[in-house]
């Protein structure tokens, strides 16, 4: 009994130690930028890290992202890269909760870089 006690509280810290790593868990995968688009890429994104509380019905902070040329206007200014990356001077967005993940960052930034197209 006392070596089976023993063996368990050896083997149970092995055990009980776990380290999630992004790369370890799910490999190291590219980030594709090429060919961002506005429907099919930045959209959706948007829907789901920031309509919560910039749709046109909750327009918190007096920030509204819903609909193209709304989007579009943050864009222009600078304010939607700014509050995603978390840059100083920016209300880091979306708030209170991390980052977005550094790929859907930098769709988003490809997705501007190229103009903004509405596509």
């Amino acid at each position: 009994m006392k070596k089976h006690l023993l063996l368990l509280c050896l083997i149970l810290p092995l055990v009980g130690c776990y380290y999630d790593s992004e790369e370890l868990l799910y490999g190291t995968t590219e980030c594709a930028t090429e060919n961002v688009t506005y429907s099919a890429d930045v959209l959706p994104l948007i829907v789901d890290n920031c309509y919560g509380c910039h749709d046109a019905s909750s327009n918190f902070g007096g920030v509204t992202l819903e609909g193209y040329d709304r989007l579009r206007t943050y864009v222009d200014n600078g304010e939607l890269l700014g509050a995603i990356r978390h840059t100083p001077g920016f209300s880091p967005m979306p708030k209170n909760e991390p980052q977005l993940v550094e790929c859907n960052i930098e769709k988003i930034a490809a997705w501007v870089a190229a103009g903004a197209p509405n596509d």
